[in-house]
């Protein structure tokens, strides 16, 4: 099967966590709604991209067994 690595997705996805994670403690102490939203939602897509490299990790093992 074609190589894909879940690595690249994984990487991506705590970026988007651990930024999401600043804009709400920022947005939190600053009283900025908006900031905070933001950050919320940077986590939500940081975690969707953690679960795809998983799944992506999980196929590619498959892939080597047969």
């Amino acid at each position: 099967g074609i190589y894909m690595s879940g690595l690249s997705d994984k990487v991506k996805g705590a970026v988007n966590k651990t930024k999401g994670e600043a804009k709400d403690q920022v947005g939190n102490a600053t009283n900025d709604h908006k900031l905070q939203a933001e950050g919320k939602v940077d986590k939500l897509k940081g975690e969707v991209q953690q679960e795809v490299g998983e799944l992506k990790d999980r196929f590619d093992r498959k892939d080597k067994h047969l």
